[in-house]
């Protein structure tokens, strides 16, 4: 059987299937029945000075019959004393020695820090993550997001925190910055060891248009909150593609952001994740899903070879390149299933307004059935992606494969007339365009 455990900077567990700092791991009870459920590791709900939270406290978007697509929540840190959390750490630990406890900090001073990591280590935790992530509440006070979106000052804590810590140490990082990878390369400057992305997406989930306030409603008023669940997955998948593919990030990574599911979890593990944080879904569906993500990504190794998670780490990147680099010969038109077509001219409504007007329809048996215009097809996927019916429409290659051209290549023979031919950066494919030069050309 393939070996589905992990090594995180040092950190060892019995799957790469963690529980993300957040309501799930606010209390000794829930951490161990999550570690007799299945789970990995755990992220303990973030510690500091214990915060008064609020009522109400979460707001969500849903689709396919009240299927959470989308969480917002207002909620800040632990309110429970640090005594108590560390009690309960102190307990997990002896009942589960062999699933990692990773302490979830944020406090503001140096000597906090210090005095803070020496107590979640005495209670015996496995590991700390910094939380540079939180965009709300927090940020206000000069933490969370606000030290993750300035590199320097999360560089300059990190290595406070390396001075003291005996234990491993990961920085959690916002997405809520123009480039991910600049807090990444501070926080390895800072010396952590490794790096968790995404933290949640600041965000208003929605308003209530009779009363004019937003989503969650306390008392009238609300507050921006952070955005989590499958909607947000991916916008982190790029994120920690980016810190995968940067040499000048280079320490491991943990994958958090909309994982429900094995599938969900492989796609971090190619893109370069060690293993994955888990949140929403635990809010949404329980400890329980465990069980089918465990099942799923061991008969997924065994399908396709893979001996240990190790083995899929970063295995797509490769295959990642910027825009420049695709091959603009490569053809696909769609193609439509009769047999399948049930009629409701979706994929000719999305074409005929939302696309290319490679849709007709055609009368058959008093039916008006859709069918493809080739010559205007240029192979966008859409009416493929709109089609209710699975596999009715599908993408069906035309063109024979024997020539490969590129943007880059076209650029590189003088073969495109703007003014962005020659600002190709270092190798990497990236331009450096003239946007005014280029119009007024």
């Amino acid at each position: 059987m393939p070996d589905l455990s992990v090594n995180l900077a040092r950190i060892q567990s019995p799957n790469p299937f963690w529980l993300a700092s957040a309501p799930p791991t606010n209390s000794g009870y829930q951490v161990m029945k999550a570690f007799d459920a299945g789970w990995g590791g755990a992220v303990w709900k973030t510690l500091g000075i214990p915060i008064v939270n609020v009522s109400s406290r979460y707001g969500g978007i849903n689709y396919r019959e009240n299927r959470m697509v989308g969480l917002n929540n207002i909620e800040l840190i632990t309110d429970r004393p640090l005594k108590d959390n560390l009690f309960d750490i102190e307990e997990v630990k002896k009942h589960f020695p062999d699933n990692p406890v990773i302490a979830s900090l944020m406090v503001q001073s140096r000597d906090e820090w210090i005095q803070i990591i020496k107590d979640v280590e005495n209670a015996g935790c496995d590991g700390i993550e910094l939380n540079f992530g939180c965009p709300h509440g927090m940020c206000e006070r000069g933490m969370g997001s606000a030290v993750g979106q300035e590199p320097k000052v999360l560089e300059t804590i990190t290595s406070w925190v390396k001075e003291i810590a005996t234990v491993p140490v990961i920085v959690k990082l916002t997405p809520n910055i123009t480039d991910i990878r600049e807090p990444a390369r501070a926080a390895r400057a800072g010396g952590s060891d490794a790096i968790s992305l995404i933290n949640t997406i600041q965000s208003l989930i929605g308003v209530d248009i009779d009363n004019f306030v937003p989503y969650p409603v306390v008392d009238g008023l609300s507050s921006n909150g952070g955005y989590c669940g499958p909607a947000i997955k991916p916008i982190a998948l790029n994120m920690v593609k980016e810190c995968a593919k940067d040499p000048d990030v280079g320490i491991p990574i943990s994958g958090i952001g909309g994982i429900e599911n094995w599938r969900d979890a492989v796609e971090y593990f190619l893109l370069g994740a060690t293993n994955v944080q888990v949140c929403t879904a635990v809010m949404h569906y329980g400890f329980g899903i465990i069980r089918e993500m465990t099942a799923g990504l061991e008969q997924y190794m065994i399908d396709k070879n893979f001996n240990s998670v190790r083995e899929m780490v970063g295995k797509a990147l490769p295959n990642i390149k910027p825009w420049e680099h695709l091959n603009l010969n490569y053809k696909v038109i769609a193609n439509i299933n009769e047999d399948k077509c049930i009629g409701c001219q979706i994929c000719y409504i999305a074409c005929e307004d939302g696309a290319h007007q490679a849709i007709a329809l055609e009368s058959s048996n008093g039916n008006r059935i859709p069918k493809i215009i080739e010559e205007n097809c240029v192979g966008c996927n859409l009416c493929s992606l709109v089609c209710p019916v699975e596999n009715c429409v599908t993408m069906v290659r035309k063109d024979d494969g024997t020539e490969v051209v590129t943007w880059k290549e076209r650029t590189d023979k003088g073969n495109i007339p703007t003014t962005w031919n020659d600002k190709l950066a270092g190798g990497v494919g990236h331009f450096v365009p003239k946007p005014k030069d280029a119009l007024k050309k």
